[in-house]
């Protein structure tokens, strides 16, 4: 295992081996290396620099550059190519075995021993003097000595630098490019030609990476563990407060309205956690997007399938079938089901709701501000904190796009259809309960039309549905969302 914030993991020079593993999956025909031995010890640098060289890129028409400072003779001598910089000028460029005569012709003198590496770093550091240079300068300079250091010093750089523009390896270079540059312009390739690599189909993409995404679940199951048992307790605290909730016309049909606005809102505001998603995962995915390991289509789907069925639709069913019972709500089976996929579609139009805000932005403070700002809309015109029929008509279209409207009405439906609430208070004062029990019974149906609700069987699945159609409108924005993300940037 790599390693998270919270588990070291395998050591520096292992996790830079990886990393250059990854860059050679998709066969790059360049491949750019930013300091790979950078902290590392000088036999892990070595290997690291060994294992390039041994797997032959440069030799199959791939072309490997990366940064270095000071490497060991056993590094340089492998090196086909050197550019030498010092604040953004060019001390040399050409080949890595002509370096060391380029710069003796130069005036500059090797000790016995020397590495050549560092005596290159010596001569843009400004350490090491030329011979040509300190004798022409010391002619000019005969007092303040002092001075006369830090003056050599950028007359040495400067003549470097420009000893090299006007030397023919720079022409030689310049004449390159300018070769790479007709070749591009024409459409035609260089000398030379990259290998051409097939790209993976779709089906092996999405495998591997929800292969990775479910290992990592497996891996630090602290995330899962803890959303399984908030729905647990919550199940729990739900079932007690309205625990076996009776038929009565007032307390039994306020409790029932009353829980299932606290559950729509569970729901939904439980998933705002899902708004961190996106944005942890921002910088990998645009590394790996852009390095061409995968579709986005892919990695969007896995988060999907590996990420969100297990992590929310599970956890619910259990919230739903501890609840539920608990709560003593319609006793059948089907009722259950429908109950359990509405408390479903609720919560994953609020998880493709924070999807879409988690595509969109870029920071945690942001996420947060745009994610509320909805939800707390949606709840006020869900229709039971107000009468949507007595609100403005510049503002009631709102509630078409209301996840809470659409649960609570779902919930209403399939819990009050064919249902038959008594009056309490006119039993319990009667001498013959039994014989006006009968008369006092309400249909739970006249109760929906109290509300203006449609109960019948397409007024429960055009509830559904209109979940259905948020979410599928809400993940399809997020994915674009996501596509439109400047991987170059």
């Amino acid at each position: 295992q790599i390693g998270t914030e919270f588990l070291r993991g395998v050591s520096g020079g292992e996790r830079k081996r990886c990393s250059i593993g990854m860059e050679l999956i998709t066969s790059p025909s360049l491949l750019f290396l930013d300091e790979p031995t950078t902290g590392l010890d000088s036999y892990t640098a070595n290997c690291i620099v060994h294992l390039l060289h041994k797997s032959r890129l440069s030799r199959r028409g791939k072309t490997v550059i990366f940064s270095i400072h000071q490497p060991r003779y056993s590094i340089f001598r492998l090196f086909d190519h050197l550019t030498l910089m010092h604040k953004g000028e060019v001390v040399y460029a050409g080949a890595a075995a002509y370096t060391l005569e380029y710069f003796t012709k130069m005036g500059y003198q090797i000790e016995s021993f020397d590495n050549p590496a560092d005596f290159f770093m010596d001569i843009t550091n400004g350490e090491a003097k030329s011979t040509l240079n300190a004798i022409t300068a010391g002619t000019r300079y005969t007092k303040h000595r002092y001075d006369l250091l830090g003056d050599l010093w950028q007359i040495d750089l400067g003549q470097t630098a420009t000893e090299y523009r006007q030397s023919h390896l720079c022409q030689n270079v310049l004449q390159e490019l300018e070769h790479v540059s007709q070749s591009a312009t024409d459409g035609t390739k260089g000398h030379g030609e990259a290998a051409d690599y097939a790209t993976t189909f779709f089906y092996q993409q999405l495998r591997v990476v929800c292969g990775r995404t479910v290992l990592n679940l497996l891996r630090n199951p602290q995330t899962s563990y803890a959303q399984l048992a908030l729905n647990i307790f919550f199940a729990i605290l739900v079932g007690l407060i309205y625990y076996q909730i009776p038929l009565t016309l007032v307390e039994g049909f306020q409790n029932r309205t009353g829980a299932f606005f606290f559950l729509i809102i569970n729901m939904v505001f439980g998933n705002l956690s899902a708004v961190e998603l996106f944005i942890n995962e921002r910088a990998i995915f645009i590394h790996e997007n852009s390095s061409g390991y995968y579709r986005t289509s892919v990695y969007f789907l896995s988060k999907i399938f590996a990420d969100l069925l297990p992590n929310r639709i599970v956890p619910i069913f259990v919230f739903s079938a501890i609840a539920y019972f608990m709560m003593g709500l319609k006793p059948t089976f089907v009722a259950f089901l429908c109950f359990a996929l509405t408390m479903s579609l609720v919560s994953l139009a609020g998880v493709s709701l924070a999807f879409l805000v988690s595509a969109s932005v870029s920071t945690f403070a942001m996420a947060n501000i745009l994610i509320a700002l909805p939800f707390v809309f949606m709840m006020v015109f869900g229709g039971y904190l107000v009468n949507l029929n007595s609100m403005l008509n510049w503002l009631s279209w709102v509630k078409w796009i209301s996840i809470f409207r659409y649960g609570l009405n779902a919930a209403f439906i399939n819990e009050f259809t064919g249902q038959l609430f008594y009056s309490n208070t006119s039993v319990q004062q009667h001498t013959h309960p039994e014989r006006v029990l009968s008369c006092c019974r309400v249909p739970g149906e006249a109760l929906l039309e109290m509300q203006d609700i449609d109960y019948s069987v397409w007024g429960f699945w055009q509830n559904q549905v209109a979940l259905l159609g948020i979410i599928l409108v809400c993940m399809t924005l997020a994915y674009v969302q996501l596509r439109r993300i400047n991987r170059w940037k």
